[in-house]
């Protein structure tokens, strides 16, 4: 097995997420199996409880794992499913170590972070490297793990010296340091500045861990004398440096490693067998990272949400939405509302953000309601529903999505003025939305239903079931608390708002489709997690070719794009499947 350690250094939110994510797929594109594992130094066993303004979005696996967003870019990077424990947390160790403690594994030893915590990291790292991520099954051959925050960090402290051990245990040709820096560039001189990631490398060096590669954050391309004085500072040759300058889309950064010699340097360096041959993947890559700088044509969707002041918070959502308008060759455009904005008492107090919010639903091509807890903001997102279902617009309800456009309609069409979810009205005389029987309302983590759930079609002429290729099922991800009320359903039906997707035992309503309507869909589950750039999610696939006004045509086609929409500039082929069966490894 061969490790690849990624550091952070200067400041956080630096990108090692996403160079992670490159180095894997520039190996993985070499014909190697690829794992990830992420490293977060906070006590929180997972990311379960944080509000989406801590840490971003809530990934959530397969497993029912709820993990850090950085698993999302590992996942849709490298086409791979990864599992909870991929997902380190010093809270996670902690309580590992602590159990073997008390049920006397330590044999009476006083139990300390050297070499407790440290052997326990390591233990953890080695075993979880091991676990296949892959369809196939076969196990990997090169781990990247990324840990989070930034050296010198307090928190950090015990996975720092666990590494510096972990370097020594699996010998220096299957351990490999990766350290991303930022080269700031002041406006007033335009200088690029090295002292920083100087800095930043003599601290790591002196825990003991020394960079085999440098990749500095820039705004504008390395300059060669600024690479050169890096090079003298850090300990490293020139071409260990690497220029991670800002590009135009994330698809570009594989390139630009790619470009650098970085596989080649990463494979002498770990004695890793490949051949070096052209690489389908990478030319794939570049043909999407062309296209996307090339598209003509726009399309807008309001992402009606309550936490739009950081985008961050929905990086799983606008990933789908990018990959969605990417694959009918649309440039997107995102118009964030803050759903309390369309409320009648924003009216009365800010008139001027009343307006403005309700002009940019009205001037987008489609509307996504996205999942969510809590009640603040949820009447603003009953009336951008309710403009949708009336003004005939696409709309796509995700999770709380869904839920709301039950109670928007059992109110405005159905006439149940009080409709509403127990979540934010328990006494409703209509309770279309109701707590579900397994949930603890006393435990916040891990309580809701997670995870990698079935759903059943029950129609032949459903939408999104034609949109998933006519299938009869599908597997996809949860995370809720509250289900739409089962003994209520049939009100909905008689007046053609159908729940077209149940789950397997036919109690859960899974997916909502609105009669004479060009596409108004609402799905339980989370379909933007097992997005991927090169196969879209068909929910959200569906808002995009709705809001461009092509659905019906691709239906009228048996779901394929038409010729000058196709998936690839140069592909034969015209459908976003037929592309990944080429990307088999």
């Amino acid at each position: 097995m061969k490790y690849i350690l990624v550091t952070g250094g200067v400041i956080s939110g630096i990108g090692k997420g996403i160079i992670a994510s490159s180095v894997g797929l520039i190996l993985k594109s070499c014909g190697l199996h690829v794992t990830a594992i992420k490293i977060d130094p906070y006590i929180n066993i997972d990311a379960g409880t944080f509000s989406p303004y801590e840490h971003g979005e809530v990934f959530v696996l397969d497993d029912g794992g709820e993990v850090d967003l950085d698993l999302g870019n590992y996942e849709r990077f490298l086409d791979i499913r990864l599992t909870r424990d991929n997902n380190l947390t010093t809270g996670k160790i902690y309580q590992s170590v602590i159990n073997k403690e008390r049920r006397g594994d330590y044999l009476g030893k006083t139990v300390q972070v050297v070499p407790h915590i440290t052997d326990a990291i390591q233990e953890w790292v080695v075993k979880q490297a091991k676990i296949s991520v892959d369809d196939d099954g076969v196990e990997p051959q090169v781990c990247v793990i990324e840990l989070g925050g930034t050296v010198g960090d307090i928190e950090s402290m015990p996975f720092i010296e666990a590494f510096r051990q972990f370097q020594f245990k699996v010998k220096r040709d299957n351990f490999c340091n990766i350290h991303v820096s930022l080269v700031p560039q002041p406006s007033a001189t335009g200088e690029q500045k090295t002292k920083p990631t100087q800095n930043s490398v003599r601290e790591l060096r002196g825990l003991g861990l020394s960079p085999d590669l440098i990749m500095c954050r820039c705004a504008t391309p390395l300059e060669n004398a600024v690479k050169e004085k890096i090079s003298m500072f850090c300990h490293v040759e020139p071409t260990q440096v690497i220029c991670v300058a800002d590009v135009s889309s994330i698809y570009r950064v594989p390139l630009l490693l790619e470009e650098q010699g970085v596989v080649g340097y990463i494979c002498q360096r770990l004695d890793l067998p490949i051949e070096m041959r052209a690489r389908k993947m990478l030319t794939k890559w570049k043909e999407m990272s062309d296209r996307s700088d090339r598209l003509l044509e726009h399309v807008s969707i309001a992402l009606v949400g309550k936490y739009t002041k950081f985008s961050d918070s929905y990086a799983s959502v606008i990933k789908a939405l990018e990959h969605s308008a990417l694959a009918i060759n649309h440039k997107l455009e995102i118009k964030f509302i803050d759903s309390a904005d369309l409320e009648p008492n924003t009216l009365q107090e800010e008139p001027v953000k009343y307006h403005e919010a309700w002009q940019k639903l009205c001037s987008a091509d489609g509307v996504l309601v996205p999942g969510g807890f809590g009640v603040r903001g949820t009447e603003g997102k009953i009336q951008a529903i309710s403009w949708a279902r009336k003004k005939k617009k696409p709309f796509l309800g995700v999770c709380l999505g869904m839920q709301l456009a039950v109670c928007e309609f059992a109110r405005n069409v159905l006439g149940w003025q009080d409709a509403n979810s127990t979540e934010f009205h328990p006494e409703s005389k209509h309770p279309v939305v109701i707590d579900m029987p397994e949930h603890n309302p006393g435990q916040m983590g891990g309580t809701m239903r997670l995870g990698k759930r079935r759903t059943i079609f029950k129609s032949n002429t459903s939408i999104l079931r034609k949109l998933y290729g006519d299938a009869e099922y599908v597997d996809e991800r949860h995370r809720h608390r509250f289900e739409v009320n089962p003994e209520l359903k049939h009100h909905f039906e008689e007046r053609g708002f159908h729940f077209v997707g149940q789950d397997v035992e036919g109690e859960r309503m899974e997916v909502i489709e609105l009669d004479d309507h060009a596409y108004f869909v609402g799905v339980q589950y989370h379909p933007e997690f097992t997005s991927r750039p090169i196969k879209p999610s068909p929910p959200y696939f569906g808002l995009l070719l709705a809001a461009a006004g092509k659905l019906q045509s691709y239906l009228q086609k048996g779901c394929r794009l038409s010729p000058r929409d196709t998936y690839s500039d140069r592909s034969d082929s015209s459908s976003p499947d037929s592309e990944i069966a080429e990307l088999k490894f």
